[in-house]
C-alpha cells in the first residue's frame, strides 16, 4: 500500500492529510481557503491519488502558513508514500493548456528536492492569493518530497495559469510514480534515490 496520513501541529496550523498514490483521484479537502481547495480537488483528481486534507490555520493573518504547511505535509507524504522508490518509473512529464493558459512540468522523484518556476501572476495572484505564495507552495512540496521539479506557466488568466500548473504536476507526478514492471528495483545507478 503506497499511503500516508499526517497530523501536523504548530502554533501557526492544525494539519490532517492523507494520501492514496494508487487511489481514484477523490479528493475531500477543507483549508478554509476556497480557492487553494480548488486547486488541491484539482490535484487529486488529475493525479489519480485520493487526498484528504483538513487543515486549520492562521487566516487572520494571511494563507502563508497554511498554504506552506499543506506544501510541507503533502511533499512528506509523498515520500512516505514512495517509500524507496522501488519500481517506480521516476521521471515524468506533462503539458496542460487551459483556454489561453499553458502550463509544463517535468519531474525526477530521485530525492533531490530542487524547484525551478518559470513565470508568474498579477500582483493580486488567483483567487487573492498572492503569486508567489504559489511558487513557495511547490517549494515546499518539493523540497520535502525529495522532488525535483521544472514548471513552466503562461497566460493572462490567472485562475488558469494556477490551475493549469497544478493539472500539469498531478499528471506528471502520477506518471513518475507509476509502477513498470520492468524496473523491478531502485530506478538509479546509485541503488537508492
Amino acid at each position: 500500500m503506497r499511503t500516508s496520513e499526517i497530523h501536523r501541529t504548530t502554533r501557526e496550523t492544525d494539519i490532517r492529510l492523507s494520501l492514496d498514490l494508487d487511489g481514484t483521484g477523490a479528493g475531500t479537502i477543507e483549508t478554509g481557503i476556497a480557492f487553494f481547495d480548488h486547486m488541491l480537488a484539482s490535484f487529486a483528481r488529475h493525479g489519480r491519488i485520493d487526498l484528504t486534507v483538513r487543515a486549520t490555520g492562521d487566516l487572520v493573518v494571511d494563507a502563508h502558513h497554511t498554504i506552506e504547511d499543506i506544501g510541507i505535509i503533502l511533499g512528506t507524504a509523498l515520500a512516505e508514500a514512495v517509500g524507496d522508490g522501488r519500481g517506480i518509473t521516476r521521471f515524468a512529464d506533462a503539458a496542460v493548456p487551459m483556454d489561453e493558459a499553458l502550463a509544463r512540468v517535468a519531474l525526477d522523484l530521485g530525492g533531490r528536492g530542487y524547484l525551478v518556476f518559470e513565470g508568474g501572476f498579477s500582483p493580486v495572484g488567483p483567487g487573492g492569493i498572492p503569486g508567489d505564495l504559489i511558487e513557495h507552495f511547490f517549494y515546499s512540496l518539493c523540497s520535502h518530497a525529495g522532488i525535483t521539479a521544472h514548471i513552466t506557466v503562461s497566460g493572462r488568466n490567472d485562475h488558469h495559469v494556477c490551475e493549469a500548473a497544478f493539472k500539469a504536476f498531478a499528471r506528471a507526478l502520477r506518471a513518475a510514480v507509476a509502477i513498470d514492471p520492468a524496473i523491478g528495483d531502485v530506478p538509479s545507478t546509485k541503488g537508492t534515490l
